[in-house]
């Protein structure tokens, strides 16, 4: 097997953030769950997008996110997601493109607009998103670059982009071509609701397809229908090579067959904005993982990545984390 090229590739949804400051007030005149995200079709996506102020737009998508964490930090990273040939979807390749992540997928020239995700940020941090998927969700086994996915040290699937048949086909197909280049694979469970639609099928994934978990501790409790955290990480640690769940203030711990470690969480000032920090400790750990660290020197790295990104507003770091770590 050769030296990878990369150390991260990741397949997720190309999406455009619209982030705006809301009041818990709003959410609940627009009866959204706080904290959570949902999908919507175009016309709610458009009637919501009247009611906002003063927003901010700029590049997303949950492993798009990941990987530009991994470029500032240093590493090699790649992605594949699918935008259509609209203004939002130029806007999108040259984001990713300017955070030095390896960006080639042709944009589809018919079917749907570029997806974009409504962040509704609160003041206390927290942030509830309304997500069109638009043309990622279109997804198909066309879109993957095998040579890509066969020479980066981890191939990394999005939950969120588990609800398209097609989507699922192409992870299926994308975790075989990683394991069959010697490579690992590496999934995010996203959100607890996308879990509880797919759990069984997650299970599957986790079982037999993923070598490297990573999720939140409401994540991690649907996969396995519990309350009791130590027995869902009991569960995953027979079931996958490595995982990592992040606790929120409590840390993170990381599971392995033989054991489950805690790590601590770093003291944060000011908490601005919690988008991106699932994302962004993913980041840290899988860079630090394909950097020879230890899980728990790895967890460690993920969460300084978090805390740096939850003290801003959005969800990619605005200095370079290169040189903060």
């Amino acid at each position: 097997m050769s030296d990878p090229k990369r150390d991260v590739v990741g397949i997720g949804n190309a999406i455009v953030d619209i982030l705006v400051e809301v009041d818990d007030r709003f959410l609940e005149e627009q009866e959204l769950a706080k904290g959570t995200m949902a999908l919507i079709d175009s016309g709610q996506a458009l009637e919501l997008y009247r009611k906002l102020n003063d927003y901010v737009e700029q590049s997303g998508g949950s492993a798009a996110n990941t990987m530009a964490g991994i470029a500032s930090l240093g590493g090699s990273a790649g992605f594949i997601g699918r935008v259509r040939d609209d203004e939002l979807g130029a806007s999108f390749t040259r984001d990713i493109q300017k955070a030095g992540v390896e960006y080639t997928t042709e944009p589809a020239k018919v079917g749907p607009s570029t997806g974009r995700c409504i962040v509704l940020v609160t003041p206390d941090g927290e942030r509830t998103m309304q997500t069109y998927l638009g043309a990622c969700a279109a997804l198909s086994m066309e879109d993957l670059d095998e040579a890509m996915i066969a020479t980066s040290s981890i191939t990394y699937l999005e939950g969120y982009l588990w609800d398209p048949p097609e989507a699922k086909e192409a992870f299926l197909a994308a975790a075989a071509m990683a394991h069959g280049a010697g490579r690992k694979v590496s999934l995010s469970l996203s959100d607890p609701f996308c879990v509880e639609r797919h759990r069984g099928e997650f299970q599957d994934l986790v079982e037999n397809h993923v070598d490297i978990l990573l999720g939140n501790e409401s994540e991690i409790l649907s996969l396995y229908e519990t309350e009791n955290l130590g027995a869902a990480l009991d569960r995953v640690g027979s079931s996958c090579e490595l995982t990592a769940v992040t606790l929120g203030a409590e840390g993170a711990a990381v599971v392995t067959e033989q054991a489950v470690r805690r790590i601590p969480a770093l003291p944060v000032k000011n908490v601005v904005d919690t988008t991106g920090a699932g994302d962004l400790f993913a980041a840290g750990f899988l860079y630090a993982t394909t950097h020879g660290a230890t899980p728990v020197e790895a967890a460690r790295t993920g969460g300084i990545c978090a805390a740096v990104v939850i003290s801003q507003f959005g969800a990619r770091p605005k200095e370079r984390l290169s040189d903060l770590i």
